[in-house]
């Protein structure tokens, strides 16, 4: 064990096992308190929930409490330990809706290996929520699993790992464009990774005016010819004689890696168009290190998804804020309109002057938009109101 994963354990353990718990907002400290906490007074809002379910906003937390929920399969790289085992990162989740958008949460793990037992599941308990957030669900599970909760409930349901991680791309994208004058309708972009997040990424900016985008998976480029190829996938293909990455990369514009470590070389970033830019997002260990492409080539401009180095990709820039501008606005669903809402306001905000306590959080004397500084940064204070009030009115 590393003194980093004894740091965590700790951290984890110490003083009380777990990052969540729950705690009362009202006050019972009486008989009257009690009277009113539970029996006889709370079969006043009762009835009135009875009358009108909305009535549920005004009388329980539903209206700010969203489940994070997830069977295991797909846990952060790990692959699919379980659903007690993703428990960890389900309550980090908790965390970080709590730290950055005051939003409560429960965080259910759910042992299930039938996706129609896993949706009805969520179907049920769906009365407690006002949102629901799935994570770590392995694909193509949770295209399905997506689809249906969707169809089925009347409150937002959001798969971050989809959805969340398309924003903050199509964010970042937007602006290491513009810095590298480059246009998203004519930029030729390569995906390595064409599962849950690959797939959301590529349609959100399919959706924001991208004409050209190629899917690399591990058999090869996602085109018309392949006939392994599913429902969840098959709207992306395309009509290429490309067939490996090799073939793919020649004269790109953009790489967006959303797949493993060190799958990028050197052959890959020399036979790109001038100017490229390269998100290596595969964590913790990306595509490709930003020393070792800087090496290679001195005009390209470089997101990870990592902390210790420039413009990361982080969804915590983007899921706390959607789901309080979707709570907020009481939206039966996350749209894509709420989707490049987000991303737009994120690109924007970047541009703005960084103001004092977020180089003080970060340890720096100055920051502006530019090569190495294209994303807010998570600790940016103005987050909620740029990103949650977007997603507002675009709701």
């Amino acid at each position: 064990m590393t003194n980093n994963d004894k740091i965590a354990l700790d951290y984890h353990e110490l003083p009380v096992p777990g990052k969540l718990r729950v705690e009362s907002s009202k006050i019972c400290e009486s008989a009257e308190d009690l009277a009113l906490a539970y029996t006889p007074g709370v079969a006043a809002p009762v009835k009135e929930i009875a009358k009108d379910p909305s009535n549920a906003y005004r009388y329980t937390n539903k209206g700010n409490l969203v489940a994070v929920i997830t069977d295991g399969t797909a846990v952060l790289g790990l692959g699919n330990v379980g659903a007690l085992a993703g428990k960890p990162v389900m309550e980090g989740k908790g965390v970080l809706f709590k730290k950055f958008a005051d939003i409560d949460v429960y965080d259910i793990e759910i042992n299930c290996d039938d996706p129609d037992q896993f949706i009805q599941t969520v179907v049920n308990i769906s009365p407690t929520f006002g949102g629901i957030n799935l994570e770590d669900i392995a694909a193509p599970h949770c295209f399905y699993i997506e689809e249906e909760l969707k169809r089925r409930l009347d409150i937002p349901v959001f798969h971050d790992d989809q959805h969340g991680t398309a924003v903050i791309v199509a964010a970042g994208l937007l602006n290491a464009l513009e810095i590298q004058k480059k246009s998203i309708t004519s930029a030729k972009i390569v995906f390595l990774g064409a599962g849950a997040a690959g797939c959301s990424c590529a349609r959100l900016l399919k959706k924001m005016g991208a004409n050209n985008i190629i899917l690399v998976d591990r058999k090869g480029v996602l085109s018309k010819n392949r006939k392994d190829l599913n429902k969840y996938n098959q709207d992306l293909a395309v009509d290429t004689t490309c067939v490996t990455l090799d073939d793919a990369m020649k004269n790109s514009d953009v790489f967006i890696g959303v797949s493993g470590a060190n799958l990028i070389q050197k052959n890959h970033l020399e036979s790109m168009s001038a100017s490229p830019i390269i998100f290596a997002l595969a964590n913790p260990d990306p595509e490709i290190l930003p020393c070792d492409a800087h090496k290679i080539r001195s005009d390209i401009l470089m997101a990870t998804g990592r902390s210790d180095f420039p413009n990361q990709v982080n969804n915590v820039l983007g899921f706390p804020f959607l789901f309080r501008g979707a709570l907020d606005a009481k939206a039966k669903s996350i749209t894509d309109d709420m989707l490049i809402a987000a991303a737009n306001a994120l690109a924007n905000l970047a541009k703005e002057p960084v103001p004092q306590e977020v180089l003080d959080a970060y340890h720096l004397t100055k920051l502006s938009f530019g090569r190495d500084y294209f994303i807010p940064k998570p600790f940016d204070p103005r987050l909620i109101d740029w990103v949650a009030n977007a997603v507002k009115e675009a709701a």
